[in-house]
């Protein structure tokens, strides 16, 4: 080869900048250095399932998601509880025998029967307004047999009819004034019409407590044996108090004696003062 051949290439290297060279020099030791044949490197190939797992992990939570999910562990709860109260109610019915399920059953037709006399007598009484030739006269007895029902429900008056007579023996002193009021709203809810405890009335506003040992009924002390006459339907009355896990059977586990006795005549004689209001009068006067 020639100088004239060798001079351009001499003069362009002695052109180029020391740097330039450098890295020049650099890529082809590393070219040189590198097996033949080589691919250059790729980053790995990720499946289907790493994919959606990487998608998942760490989960990505807004407060949305934050705020319905606390929603439906709070409706998830309550339907738990519900349940597990359900199965609870249920248990004891389960356990029961079947002459005990029937008298239930009975009870619970008793009930609507009575709900339904009562609707059939209050549409009689209107009945009776409309189609009275003298409506003023029979709206006065309809008012004086009123005032009679009030009465008794209020304790202001004597009451006598078929009924039942309650005698609880306690010789332990473990029956406490819950027992008593337990009774008390079993027997009216089974239809009992005037209720009387040793010598005491029982109204819709009377309160039961304990009291040394002893149980007072509107602040008055009654001691063991405790006494119930009861005015109301002696068939309803009864098994409402014998039904499983009712009254008989909680005061018997508390180790006392309870004795009940059916009556064409119960005579219920305890009064109450008819309360004067101070400020109220009636609208007539």
């Amino acid at each position: 080869m020639s100088d004239k051949d060798e001079t351009p290439d001499n003069g362009l290297r002695r052109e180029l900048p020391k740097e330039v060279a450098a890295e020049v020099a650099a890529e082809v030791a590393a070219e040189a250095a590198a097996p033949t044949g080589a691919a250059p490197e790729e980053s790995p190939q990720l499946t289907g399932r790493q994919r959606l797992a990487k998608g998942l992990w760490p989960p990505r939570v807004t407060r949305a998601q934050l705020i319905v999910a606390v929603l439906l562990f709070g409706l998830g709860f309550g339907l738990a509880v519900q349940v597990a109260s359900n199965s609870d109610s249920d248990s004891a019915l389960r356990g029961a025998r079947q002459e005990d399920l029937v008298r239930i059953l009975d009870e619970l037709d008793d009930r609507t029967q009575r709900l339904e006399d009562e609707k059939q007598g209050l549409e009689t009484q209107r009945d009776e307004l409309e189609n009275s030739s003298d409506q003023a006269e029979e709206a006065r007895k309809q008012t004086v047999e009123k005032e009679k029902q009030l009465g008794i429900l209020a304790g202001t008056v004597a009451a006598q009819g078929p009924g039942i007579t309650m005698t609880i023996g306690d010789t332990k002193g473990t029956v406490e004034a819950d027992m008593l009021l337990d009774a008390i709203q079993e027997l009216r809810a089974a239809g009992a019409e005037a209720i009387q405890v040793n010598g005491v009335r029982v109204v819709a506003g009377t309160y039961l407590a304990d009291s040394d040992k002893t149980v007072s009924v509107d602040g008055n002390k009654i001691n063991a044996p405790y006494r119930f006459k009861v005015i109301g339907k002696p068939q309803d009355l009864e098994p409402a108090l014998n039904i499983p896990g009712g009254v008989v059977q909680t005061l018997e586990k508390e180790q006392a004696t309870v004795t009940v006795e059916q009556s064409d005549k119960i005579v219920v004689d305890a009064l109450r003062a008819a309360k004067r209001p101070d400020y109220a009068r009636s609208s007539s006067q």
